[in-house]
């Protein structure tokens, strides 16, 4: 009986030595194996009850359940330790001065980017057109663009960013104030006296040291997670849902596309850095943020990998990406501008000009307040979509396909954020910039 075992013993054993030390291969193989069981049990085949594909989707789907809250259990301290060690640690290598408008500035300027192009592509192929009858949607039932926006109250928006009880914006994930928050208490050790600050700065020191070893835990769990919750969402969608609204998904992904290839060229013009070896020390982080659709929950290890793996200071890194996971959102921002125009062609609104505006407007503060959770997107298109007139609704017609775009623009987002650690790496810095490690040795140009 041996024999005819052994070409299966080394299948196993090639399939080892690959998975072997790389975390990208096993995240792969995990997807790709979740999505294969998600569609044997899921509803286009219909091999499998709807209770026991509910069921079998929910124990598969306990490990991505588990690394998702180990994760988000460490998100906030490492947010906070992080910019207060970013901004006031480090022998004050930052200088905000220097860096702070510069990096706002950027981070406006790639969002209204990002939101143009969704907006282009989905002006250019209209994928909403034509589906208000197989939907069922009245034009009747559409409201009227005003092209208006709420009335803006200053109080409410300054508490929002600026929170009067810490702790309860802590406790509600409110993540603009936690952020703000974090930056004010920097400034203020900042300048305090340094043997006064030392103790609190060597305690966040501390409780970042700890994020990253139970970040190191939740890695081993990576490729498991991947498999569940690839596996829970191919059961629950179904090909059916995917092919009913195809052409707006296409429009989705060319957006993104259009992103990733703005980083491409940022990152070769200004970064000085070949965007081939530039993604490919990022792969390992990217798959991750595709499979757990969360850049709050890879966020420790994007840390990791941009001072690993692209040689980029801890100074810069621990202040970029936990800043840039709230208000970095690009991806994010071409989505919910294709899916607001995907929605006013399928209710039959024509936005003109006024509209658009209003658009890339509320759009840019929407994805800055964006939460860095799974689905956090679709919550926050609910307030662009009221800013033009087209009805909250809709929502519900691309909802069945929302996590797996999800997935990829929280690959982009990540992206995001190291593209502006390469961008800023050794800008606003007092210090002479780190040697250059292999990885990014070899990704020079």
């Amino acid at each position: 009986m041996s024999p005819p075992l052994r070409p299966l013993a080394l299948l196993y054993g090639s399939l080892q030595r690959l998975v072997e030390g790389r975390l990208w291969a096993k995240v792969l193989i995990g997807l790709f194996s979740g999505a294969l069981l998600g569609f044997l049990v899921g509803p286009t085949l219909g091999l499998v009850s709807p209770a026991w594909s509910q069921a079998l989707s929910s124990w598969v789907g306990l490990p991505g359940d588990l690394f998702i809250g180990l994760v988000q259990m460490i998100m906030i301290p490492l947010i906070v330790s992080s910019i207060v060690q970013g901004v006031a640690g480090g022998l004050a290598e930052i200088d905000l001065k220097r860096l702070g408008p510069r990096l706002a500035l950027y981070f406006v300027a790639t969002t209204v980017a990002s939101i143009v192009i969704g907006v282009l592509i989905a002006l250019r192929i209209r994928p909403g057109e034509g589906l208000a009858d197989s939907m069922g949607i009245s034009p009747a039932d559409a409201t009227a663009a005003t092209g208006v926006a709420p009335g803006f109250d200053p109080s409410a928006a300054l508490a929002v960013v600026v929170p009067r009880n810490p702790l309860a914006s802590m406790v509600a994930g409110e993540m603009l104030s936690i952020v703000a928050f974090s930056l004010i208490v920097a400034m203020a050790l900042r300048v305090m006296d340094r043997a006064q600050s030392a103790p609190i700065l060597a305690l966040l020191s501390a409780v970042q040291e700890i994020c990253m070893t139970i970040t190191g835990w939740a890695m081993r769990l990576a490729p498991f997670a991947v498999f569940g919750l690839l596996a829970r969402v191919t059961s629950q969608v179904g090909l059916e849902a995917l092919a009913g609204i195809g052409l707006y998904m296409l429009c989705v992904v060319l957006a993104l596309v259009g992103v990733v290839a703005v980083y491409a060229l940022l990152v070769t013009l200004v970064g000085r850095v070949a965007p081939g070896p530039f993604f490919a020390a990022s792969k390992d982080v990217l798959l991750l943020a595709f499979s757990v659709a969360s850049s709050a929950a890879v966020m420790p290890m994007t840390i990791r990998t941009a001072e690993e793996k692209l040689r980029i200071r801890p100074a810069v890194t621990r202040f970029l990406i936990p800043v840039g996971a709230i208000l970095n959102m690009n991806g994010t921002a071409a989505y919910q501008a294709v899916a607001t125009l995907f929605l006013a062609q399928v209710y039959g609104l024509e936005l003109g000009l006024p509209a658009l505006l209003m658009l890339v407007v509320t759009t840019v503060g929407a994805s800055v307040g964006t939460p860095s959770t799974p689905g956090g997107g679709i919550i926050i298109l609910s307030s662009v979509l009221a800013s033009v007139g087209v009805p909250v609704e809709g929502i519900a017609l691309i909802l069945g396909v929302d996590h797996l775009l999800g997935m990829m623009r929280t690959s982009v987002n990540v992206g995001g954020d190291l593209v502006s650690c390469t961008l800023f790496r050794n800008f606003g810095l007092d210090a002479p910039p780190a040697e250059p490690g292999p990885d990014a040795a070899a990704a020079a140009g």
